[in-house]
């Protein structure tokens, strides 16, 4: 056991599953252990490094900001802020922002949003989706369509009721009298890269309309350039706008920032929606940090300049084919969109583990210098920087296969197939 290992385990509360690596540093899409050893990241920290790791434009922002002013709290006004909310609204659309620390608290935002809005009318459910994932705090576990993050934690927070995703008529069929708002990530990715088709969002839309609920995207993990577009949903149904969304992850390349966007929609007779929570309503310490802030605006920035949105429609779709065309054993699918790639592993055939399928599929690779991220038991996903290289998808890819390919002499070849 390494000096850190032996320190988390006398230290740290044991809440995460951690992998038997030790990172010493980065640089691009790659780390580093203690011993010098080279891994190719494929996780990019759960899809936050966007521009990869240690970016030097990114570290001079920080750098410049944290020698000018470092906090404030947000009793005052400070320019990094401003300037990145008018980003967000610029690509979101007409509307304001918030700032907080994590994508949790940004669900966490729109849900007290909904829960105001529905305030004068008596309306609190708020209706989300199987699969679906919101966040580690009593709010969001509530609202994740996972019983694996609820057990234990009861009783939880009333007011959602999970519904199995893509099925428009369900929705129909469960709005009530105490439906306010529907929530839902347009690309499921801890539930394992599921897509939303264009007809559901856009039916979602129709629906919210016409019952006066709030459509709220949780874009926490496919939003600000991922899937291609700046929004997530833009992908798959441009024509839809949302009332409100919830940013973080790859919003400032590491540093903890996130945000939620509100439209500037009527709320009944009581002004814009986007001034519905007002002062006193909600608040943060640490949300809005200049030196978070700049990051922001520099990560935003530097994908715009360097057309990394199309950047990830290509490279995403390299990767995907790649993965197709090598028909590596015991994968049956790859669902992607942009750089959030999903493979599908084979539940029935593969080798017999004590650990899950997917577990044990990243652990391979690892032990072969690629590191991914298990979704559920039995996806294992690729969400690599926005400015990955062809060279390093295709260097995944042999990766990928080596790693897995381990496992043929257990089980036979099971081809891939498209999905």
């Amino acid at each position: 056991m390494s000096t850190l290992a032996e320190k988390y385990q006398e230290f740290v509360i044991p809440t995460y599953g951690r992998f038997d690596l030790d990172i010493a540093r980065g640089s691009g899409c790659r780390v580093w252990d203690f011993s010098g050893r080279e891994y190719l990241d494929f996780g990019a920290g759960i899809a936050v490094c966007s521009l990869g790791h240690a970016h030097p434009e990114v570290t001079a922002a920080v750098s410049a900001q944290a020698g000018t002013l470092v906090h404030t709290s947000n009793l005052y006004r400070t320019a990094p802020q401003a300037g990145l909310a008018e980003r967000l609204v610029k690509i979101a659309g007409p509307g304001k922002v918030f700032f907080c620390n994590s994508g949790a608290e940004a669900n966490e935002g729109l849900i007290k949003l909904a829960r105001r809005f529905g305030s004068s009318t008596g309306r609190h459910e708020i209706l989300t989706f199987e699969g679906s994932f919101h966040g580690r705090t009593m709010a969001g576990i509530s609202a994740t369509g996972q019983q694996k993050v609820k057990t234990g934690f009861g009783p939880l927070l009333e007011g959602f009721r999970h519904l199995p995703f893509g099925d428009l008529a369900a929705v129909e069929s469960a709005v009530g009298p105490a439906t306010v708002a529907i929530l839902l990530e347009p690309v499921q990715g801890e539930g394992g890269i599921h897509i939303a088709r264009r007809e559901f969002l856009e039916g979602l839309r129709e629906l919210c309309d016409r019952r006066n609920l709030l459509l709220l995207f949780d874009e926490i993990q496919c939003g600000l350039g991922r899937t291609g577009e700046w929004c997530g949903w833009k992908s798959l149904a441009p024509a839809v706008q949302p009332d409100g969304i919830s940013w973080a992850k790859g919003i400032a390349n590491g540093f903890p920032l996130g945000a939620f966007w509100v439209g500037n929609r009527a709320a009944e007779d009581r002004g814009p929606l986007c001034d519905l929570l007002g002062p006193g309503s909600h608040g943060t310490t640490f949300g809005g940090n200049p030196v978070a802030c700049s990051a922001g605006e520099k990560v935003l920035e530097i994908i715009e300049r360097d057309n990394l949105r199309a950047a990830a429609t290509r490279l995403g779709k390299r990767l995907a084919d790649r993965l197709l065309a090598a028909r590596i054993p015991h994968v049956t699918a790859v669902r992607s969109l942009g750089l959030m790639v999903g493979i599908q592993l084979d539940m029935e055939n593969f080798p017999k583990s004590a650990r899950p399928p997917a577990l044990e599929v990243v652990v391979r690779l690892m032990a072969h210098g690629l590191l991914a991220i298990p979704a559920g038991e039995s996806v294992v996903r690729f969400l690599p920087p926005l400015n990955v290289t062809e060279s390093e998808i295709d260097e995944a890819v042999k990766l990928f296969a080596a790693g897995i390919g381990e496992l043929e002499k257990e089980t036979g070849d099971a081809p891939i197939a498209t999905s």
